[in-house]
């Protein structure tokens, strides 16, 4: 069976490469975008940065901003009531996760409105139409899903959260410009790095994974590694670096999926409104631990791609113990806490962990695994 890798059709990097928007707007003939941010970044002016481009070149705009930090379904129903009554033809995405995923499930209903109840998005859904185009401006560096075909939607009704996987929905252009990451703060900062370097590391060591994938998750690895301490404190370097590693890391893991990393941290933002990536980078040595007897040599990869010298000469047991300690340490040094003790309740776990199961990203893990080994894991970080 043919690998398929599925990929922004233009993307700009660097300083200022908010400008471009207005270019691509003209290119392509839009004539009113549907701005997509968070209330935040419309607060603190971050949002207002791409206003300024769109006034200045004298192109028009609705704003809506009704996202929660997990999106909802009725923050996603609401964005597509508001993009209909605007007169919009496509959407500008701006912020992390939330404003993107809220983006993408909303171009994706108004092409395909028999989708409109999003539930029937959960999955890997074949939609037959593409998402209405959308431009997508990360203010993290962290989620990738300016570049990815990944969205995530809380049902709150049942306290969970549903992965959506479409190749409808990817952005046509991505504008990663680190001057709009400039303003967060060392917490935010530190949790979205951490998450990039969770999608790069199980991206790498995930089931579907291969050589292309491997190039890019390989490379965000050391990116990552080098340059989230000095993003977190806010180095133009740091910055930069970040936000071209957490962009390489989409580019693998979007078409090759995770693991149960992932699925696992899901149900804690679901449930308790955990940071996703403060859930990742807790998470991520112990199940590195679990999942390392079934990696070859990929943490020998991984351990030299952090920094660690001298892993041609380590034993296996040496250099997989050497990833995982390079993991732990960048974790502690971003100011990550060390366990899940004040953010999970011992009688949640079996929720949490049937949750996790059932996850989309749980099969990606290379590890088979059960619900009671999930169990076992959550119980472990308490």
């Amino acid at each position: 069976m043919a690998n398929r890798f599925v990929l922004n059709e233009t993307s700009y990097h660097g300083a200022g490469a908010i400008a471009d928007i207005a270019t691509e707007t003209r290119l392509r003939g839009f004539k009113k975008a549907f701005v997509c941010s968070d209330p935040d970044l419309v607060k603190f002016g971050v949002t207002q940065k791409v206003l300024d481009v769109l006034e200045k070149n004298g192109m028009d705009y609705e704003l809506y901003s009704d996202i929660k930090p997990n999106p909802t379904i009725q923050n996603v129903q609401t964005g597509v009531k508001a993009f209909r009554d605007a007169g919009t033809d496509y959407i500008i995405a701006i912020g992390g996760g939330s404003s993107m995923d809220t983006a993408k499930a909303v171009g994706i209903i108004i092409n395909n409105p028999e989708h409109e109840d999003v539930v029937s998005l959960e999955g890997a859904v074949d939609t037959k139409n593409k998402s209405v185009p959308i431009f997508a401006v990360p203010t993290t560096a962290g989620t990738a899903a300016e570049v990815t075909i990944n969205y995530v939607i809380t049902d709150v009704e049942k306290n969970r959260k549903m992965v959506c996987v479409d190749p409808h929905d990817i952005p046509v252009v991505a504008f990663i410009d680190p001057e709009m990451m400039s303003s967060m703060p060392k917490g935010l900062t530190a949790a979205t790095g951490m998450d990039a370097l969770t999608h790069a590391i199980e991206g790498y060591i995930t089931a579907g994974a291969w050589e292309l994938s491997d190039m890019f998750h390989l490379k965000a690895i050391e990116i990552i590694s080098r340059s989230l301490r000095g993003a977190v404190d806010n180095t133009p370097e740091g910055r930069e670096g970040m936000a071209l590693g957490q962009y390489v890391a989409g580019m693998g893991f979007s078409n090759v999926g995770l693991g149960i990393v992932h699925s696992m941290a899901h149900p804690l933002g679901a449930l308790y409104d955990t940071p996703h990536g403060i859930a990742n980078a807790i998470i991520l040595p112990t199940v590195m631990e679990y999942n390392a007897e079934a990696t070859g040599e990929k943490y020998r990869d991984i351990a030299k791609a952090m920094g660690v010298e001298g892993t041609e000469s380590m034993s296996q047991e040496e250099y997989r113990k050497a990833a995982v300690d390079a993991v732990k340490q960048l974790s502690k040094d971003v100011g990550i806490p060390a366990d899940l003790k004040d953010i999970v309740k011992p009688e949640d776990i079996p929720f949490l962990a049937q949750s996790a199961y059932d996850d989309a990203c749980r099969p990606g893990n290379p590890k088979e695994t059960s619900v009671e080994d999930i169990t076992k894991l959550y119980e472990s970080l308490l």
